[in-house]
């Protein structure tokens, strides 16, 4: 298992899809290699993201905000995200709640999952497997290993935008 952070959240408004980006936490910019592994999630998936990256709160619970407090009353906790298989461009993952001394294993969307798990702050992890078979390399040259030039991250940027589901076969 490799732990993994957001990179990035791209989300359309024009009926496209949106995507969340994951980065392998161990891949930094100094090192000149990152990688970067998009999943591909539904504009209100999406908002549901953006709305925990926020840490958004509204005076109604939520859909996730109800499942937290439901986990909570029944003395469980997000212990973590597992992304742990790849068909073509659909992920599956797993959440994984810690009751006590029991880890009780569910299958999840990543994107519930990571939202979930976002909100309660749990790490998120991707099997090696699924790192060698979706992610896709970003090499960033650098002439200052300090900081990367305001034309590397549009470089960057651009690249992620323009990711489509058939980049990453099937």
């Amino acid at each position: 298992m490799t732990p993994v952070a957001i990179q990035t959240l791209i989300v359309s408004t024009n009926g496209a899809p949106s995507v969340v980006v994951l980065r392998p936490m161990e891949d930094s910019p100094e090192n000149g290699r990152i990688r970067i592994v998009p999943i591909w999630i539904g504009l209100h998936e999406a908002s549901q993201l953006g709305l925990a990256l926020e840490n958004t709160r509204f005076a109604r619970p939520m859909t996730h905000d109800l499942f937290l407090d439901a986990t909570t009353n029944l003395d469980a906790v997000i212990d973590h995200v597992l992304i742990n298989k790849v068909q073509g461009s659909t992920f599956f993952s797993q959440l994984v709640l810690k009751q006590y001394d029991r880890l009780i294993s569910l299958d999840a969307r990543p994107s519930d999952a990571i939202a979930l798990a976002i909100r309660q702050k749990a790490p998120l992890y991707i099997e090696e497997s699924v790192l060698d078979q979706a992610s896709l390399p970003y090499v960033i040259k650098r002439s200052n290993a300090a900081q990367a030039t305001e034309k590397e991250l549009a470089d960057f940027r651009a690249f992620v935008a323009n990711l489509a589901p058939e980049d990453f076969g099937a």
